[in-house]
């Protein structure tokens, strides 16, 4: 499937949403983009994504305005708020700051919601390419529980191609690399997973004729759907909005043993943003560095690594201490997320967890895991890693050689922590 090529690793960017919510500035992106491009581009962080209601010029934290007015074009359609990204001005819409972001090598992405605005059916506004108009295709019993800006679409009536056809060209003239759906991918939706929208964007963006990384969102996106999101997306949600809490961490081991083996190039089970760093600048949680300790934060970044999430980092980056840098630029474990297959729960019992992967090269992967509250010793076979015989092995988080190992790797942990090892046969 050709979208499969639009992301033959997993996507790994910055976006505004737990530092920002809703309120997201033009300098904020900008400033965000620059210290991407500086500090970690060479690393393959590449993706500058501008979260949620980018169209309400009244946006100031991550606690949405109900019912408010948006700003749309004459066709029905969301553009920039120019109060709040003044290059938008006199119907840009977002080409200057994606342009401003492709200038740093970099790659643009935005959220949308699923579905057309509640105003524009209100006010039975035109679509582009098509005499039907907002009302004509609007569901207006398929909603999102929880942000009052759109409606469903109907994907049987005439229009409902069209009005997504419309969208995605804009996005297209935009230079828009990436796009996130919301209200679309989880079972407890109303009436989601949303497949029949999906399957009206996978067609736009195919339209459109620009390579677009498609998201979907929230989760828990249901397995049993898994073919259907491979064929139509790039990324999809395992689990609702993720925090900087440890029972939300520990809870990703489950759903990372429920997608294991799905992980591929061009899609890719989402573990959600990575909440690290300084968070809740303009939101209802408090303004904050991540209440994550660095052992649970080593626990976080080794589980997304092997795994293969997407890594889309959710913190104010130009506020980032030398420990959050190192988190996101060690290239060892870098090479592991962007080159490994086949990643693979070994064991899970007792507070104690396995991980393993294979490399291209023949070398072995091994994540260790204290999920317990006291520190533990974590072992594993070399057998059960894959290895006959003996291995030479490397800490990948502190770089350290650890000797040759005959039959057995072990490692004291601390509790709610990970140590991330290579290992080579020989």
């Amino acid at each position: 499937m050709q979208h499969h090529s639009y992301a033959p690793t997993p996507p790994m960017g910055w976006n505004s949403w737990d530092c920002y919510g809703a309120a997201v500035t033009e300098e904020e992106v900008r400033g965000n983009a620059e210290y991407m491009a500086k500090h970690l581009k060479d690393y393959g962080w590449e993706y500058v994504v501008v979260d949620i209601q980018w169209y309400e010029p009244g946006a100031n934290s991550d606690l949405y305005r109900p019912f408010v007015r948006l700003e749309t074009d004459g066709y029905s359609r969301l553009v920039p708020a120019v109060n709040r990204f003044p290059s938008a001005a006199g119907g840009k819409g977002f080409k200057p700051l994606a342009d401003y972001v492709h200038g740093l090598g970099l790659k643009f992405g935005i959220h949308i919601m699923r579905g057309i605005p509640r105003q524009a059916v209100h006010d039975n506004t035109p679509i582009k390419g098509t005499e039907a108009t907002a009302r004509d295709i609007a569901h207006p019993c398929s909603f999102c529980g929880w942000n009052t800006d759109m409606y469903g679409v109907d994907a049987s009536k005439q229009g409902a191609q069209e009005y997504y056809n419309s969208l995605f060209e804009l996005y297209a003239e935009w230079g828009v690399d990436y796009v996130k759906v919301d209200d679309i991918a989880a079972s407890w939706l109303h009436g989601g997973p949303h497949l029949a929208e999906i399957e009206l964007i996978r067609k736009a963006i195919d339209h459109a004729g620009r390579p677009m990384v498609l998201s979907l969102s929230p989760g828990p996106a249901p397995v049993e759907h898994a073919d259907f999101f491979e064929a139509n997306a790039n990324m999809w949600r395992m689990t609702d909005d993720f925090w900087d809490r440890w029972p939300l961490l520990l809870d990703m081991f489950d759903r990372c043993e429920a997608w294991q083996g799905r992980p591929k190039p061009g899609c890719w089970p989402d573990c959600d943003m990575l909440p690290l760093g300084r968070i809740g600048v303009r939101a209802s949680h408090p303004d904050r560095m991540t209440n994550f300790t660095r052992d649970e934060q080593l626990t976080m970044m080794t589980l997304w690594t092997i795994f293969r999430s997407p890594l889309m980092f959710g913190g104010e980056m130009r506020d980032n201490d030398e420990w959050t840098l190192s988190l996101l630029t060690n290239r060892d474990v870098l090479y592991m997320h962007k080159h490994s297959f086949g990643a693979r729960q070994v064991s899970r019992a007792d507070g104690k967890a396995v991980w393993t992967a294979e490399g291209p090269d023949g070398e072995r992967y091994a994540a260790l895991f204290n999920t317990g509250e006291t520190a533990a010793e974590v072992s594993v076979s070399l057998s059960e890693l894959g290895i006959d015989g003996g291995a030479d092995a490397k800490n990948l988080w502190t770089g350290e050689g650890c000797g040759h190992l005959e039959d057995v790797l072990q490692w004291s942990i601390p509790p709610h922590g990970a140590a991330l090892f290579q290992l080579t046969a020989g």
